[in-house]
């Protein structure tokens, strides 16, 4: 196949990204090494409470990964797989860190391969020292007034820090 008649792969890597981690930039980046395009999209979840708008979300992500050549932000409301469809994506990137998350990501996975054939979903394990690592631990410990620059970049940690700056644990 010449360069020419070859493909742009885009792949979506969906989140709440409440906060954003090393985690998900350690997938995104990873994830960048097997397509030409990585969509983060920020999800607005339905089913949980916010701790950062999807603008602040959006925000923090493009400061943080929007600079990286092969890398764009976008917000979407909705289902996933119709995100999917819209940009052109080949592909759905899910992180899993232990077999619970594969449960539920392996049921959403035959859905969205059932309502949009065309895309396939790749499950990444995040870098070892990421495998405990979720965003609700990281707000936990956050609003408890632990450390978490290991965690996340360093401007979510700021403003996570902003946020609970005078709450009561």
């Amino acid at each position: 196949m010449s360069e020419r008649e070859r493909v742009h792969r885009i792949a979506l890597f969906p989140a709440s990204f409440d906060p954003i981690t090393n985690g998900h930039l350690d997938i995104a980046s990873r994830a960048l090494r097997l397509f030409d395009e990585v969509v983060l999209g920020v999800a607005e979840n339905v089913a949980k409470q916010d701790f950062f708008s999807v603008e602040e979300r959006v925000e923090m992500l493009e400061s943080v990964a929007g600079t990286h050549t092969g890398i764009r932000v976008a917000a979407f409301h909705g289902l996933t797989v119709e995100f999917a469809r819209q940009i052109g994506a080949q592909a759905i990137i899910r992180g899993v860190r232990a077999m619970s998350d594969f449960d539920y990501e392996f049921e959403m996975a035959l859905m969205n391969k059932h309502l949009f054939s065309e895309v396939e979903t790749l499950f990444m394990m995040p870098s070892p020292q990421y495998l405990y690592v979720s965003s609700s631990r990281l707000r936990e410990l956050a609003r408890f007034g632990r450390d978490i620059d290991e965690f996340v970049p360093p401007i979510v940690a700021k403003k996570m820090r902003e946020r609970f700056a005078g709450r009561t644990p």
